[in-house]
């Protein structure tokens, strides 16, 4: 999922960076440890490794080194699942909202 760039602060490339450095540019996920830009194979075949940087409570202002760790990318889309999920009911119920569906079904009933 693309990062909406305005709700992240201005240094965050230099956070980010920091944040994998201090991760010895590796996958902070138990037991994972993969390096950054390494090539492993996958379910889908080979893929490179890209090292990301997840806030532990989903909110991009909360940059406290706590907060972060550094993930591979599917450990990071992991950790999100649930988050990912719930925006995406949420978007879908406000479209619905928007486009007068809410009124037809409020009418039928």
């Amino acid at each position: 999922m693309p990062m909406k760039r305005d709700l992240y602060p201005r240094d965050w490339p230099d956070i980010s960076k920091r944040i994998r450095e201090r991760a010895g540019n590796r996958c902070e996920w138990p037991g994972c440890g993969l390096a950054n830009g390494a090539t492993v194979e996958g379910k889908r075949g080979p893929y490179r490794v890209v090292l990301t940087v997840a806030h532990l409570d989903h909110a991009p202002a909360n940059c406290d080194p706590a907060n972060l760790r550094a993930w591979c990318q599917p450990h990071h889309l992991r950790y999100d699942a649930n988050h990912h999920k719930h925006n995406a009911a949420e978007t879908r119920r406000r479209r619905v909202i928007a486009s007068g569906q809410m009124e037809l079904l409020s009418v039928a009933e």
